[in-house]
C-alpha cells in the first residue's frame, strides 16, 4: 500500500521542483492557479493543500488533475513543494481533481479529496496516506470512502472536511447543491462508522464546508449563494458560519466570514498560527485568473469576545510576517477583540 502504484506516477510526483520562497502578498502564488485550500499547522509551519486549476483562458470549465503543497514559517513567505498527489494517487479515479483537506492522526497525514470515479456516478471521496505532510502519497483504501452509492449521500460527493475531536472520534462532513452530510469515522480514518446524517441548521448551505473546534465550541464554514445578505448575485458565493456544542450540531447560524470574491466560487479554510488565526481562501486576482482559474490568498481572522467572527476584508497585501511566539500573538489576538 505504500509504494507508488506506477511509474507514471512516480515521474509525475518527483519531477517538479521547488520553488524559492514567494515574497508575501495575495495571492500568495502566481507561477500556476491554485484553488480550494485547505490549511494545516504542522509544528511550526503552516502547510495549504490546494487543487491546480489547469483550464486554458477562455474556456468554461474546470480542469484539475493534480493537488499542490505550499507552507511557511510565518504565514507569509510561502514555498512551493510541486504536485504531491494526482489522479493517478487514485487506481480507480477517471478525472477531477477537486477540493481537498489533510488530517493528521497517529503520525500519519490522510488526505481526503474529491475525484471522479470510473463507474456510475460523478464525484467520490477518496483518500490517500502519507508518513509526512509532504507524503509521498499513496491509496489509503482503493476506492472511494463516499459514493453515490453510500445510503444518504449528498446529492454531490465533493469538498471533504475532517475533524478529529479531543476524544479521538474523527468526523467527516462533505457535500454540494444545498446538501450537507456527516458521517463518523472509524479509527483507521478510512471507514465509516454508523449512518450518514443530514447536519440541521446549516442556513443557505451550497458547498465547501470547513469544521475545527475553538474554546470548546465546534464551527463550521461553507460557501452558500442566497441573496440574503451573501451575494447579489447568486452565480457568486459567500462565507457563512456556524456553531454547535456538538460536532454533529444541531448548528446555529452566527454570520459572514468572507463576503463575495472576484471568483465565483468561495472556498475557504481556517486555522490558528503562531497564536494568531488565518483565513485561507481564493480569488481570479492572480494574472490571466478567471472563474476556472484561481488563486490561493491568506488574511488574519479576528474572534470577538463572545467567539463569533469578525468579518475578513481581502487583501493584496496578504498578512506581515508571524514569527512571534504564541504568548505574544495571543495578547494581541485579546486586545484586537476586546
Amino acid at each position: 500500500m505504500r509504494i507508488l502504484r506506477s511509474a507514471a506516477a512516480a515521474v509525475l510526483l518527483g519531477t517538479v521542483a521547488i520553488a524559492a520562497p514567494a515574497a508575501a502578498a495575495n495571492p500568495i502564488v502566481t507561477s500556476i492557479y491554485t484553488a480550494d485550500p485547505a490549511p494545516l499547522v504542522v509544528g511550526d509551519t503552516m502547510y495549504i493543500y490546494a487543487g491546480r486549476d489547469e483550464a486554458p483562458s477562455g474556456t468554461s470549465n474546470f480542469r484539475m488533475r493534480e493537488w499542490h503543497v505550499l507552507s511557511s514559517s510565518d504565514a507569509a513567505t510561502w514555498t512551493q513543494h510541486g504536485a504531491r498527489a494526482s489522479i493517478a494517487t487514485f487506481p480507480w479515479a477517471g478525472a477531477d481533481a477537486w477540493a481537498s483537506e489533510v488530517e493528521p492522526r497517529n503520525g500519519r497525514y490522510y488526505w481526503y479529496t474529491s475525484v471522479n470515479g470510473n463507474g456510475p456516478g460523478w464525484m467520490n471521496i477518496g483518500v490517500a496516506v502519507g508518513d509526512s505532510p509532504l507524503g509521498p502519497f499513496t491509496d489509503a483504501k482503493g476506492g472511494p470512502i463516499i459514493s453515490d452509492s453510500t445510503p444518504n449521500s449528498s446529492a454531490l460527493n465533493i469538498d471533504p472536511t475532517v475533524f478529529v475531536d479531543d476524544d479521538g472520534q474523527a468526523y467527516l462532513y462533505w457535500g454540494g447543491y444545498w446538501a450537507p452530510r456527516a458521517v463518523r469515522l472509524a479509527s483507521n480514518m478510512i471507514d465509516t462508522v454508523g449512518s450518514v446524517v443530514t447536519p440541521q441548521g446549516l442556513t443557505n448551505f451550497w458547498e465547501a464546508p470547513w469544521m475545527f473546534k475553538r474554546n470548546g465550541l465546534y464551527y463550521m464554514m461553507y460557501a452558500a449563494n442566497d441573496t440574503s445578505g451573501c451575494v447579489t448575485d447568486s452565480a457568486y458565493a459567500c462565507q457563512r458560519y456556524a456553531t454547535a456544542t456538538n460536532p454533529l450540531g444541531p448548528w446555529t447560524h452566527r454570520g459572514i466570514v468572507l463576503g463575495r470574491v472576484s471568483s465565483t466560487t468561495n472556498h475557504a479554510g481556517a486555522v490558528e498560527f503562531h497564536g494568531q488565526w488565518y483565513l485561507v481562501y481564493h480569488t481570479a486576482n492572480a494574472p490571466g485568473g478567471g472563474n476556472f482559474r484561481r488563486s490561493v490568498a491568506v488574511d488574519r481572522m479576528y474572534f470577538n469576545a463572545d467567539g463569533t467572527i469578525q468579518r475578513v476584508t481581502p487583501t493584496t497585501a496578504g498578512p506581515p510576517p508571524n514569527p512571534a511566539p504564541p504568548a505574544a500573538q495571543e495578547a494581541h489576538h485579546r486586545a484586537y477583540a476586546s
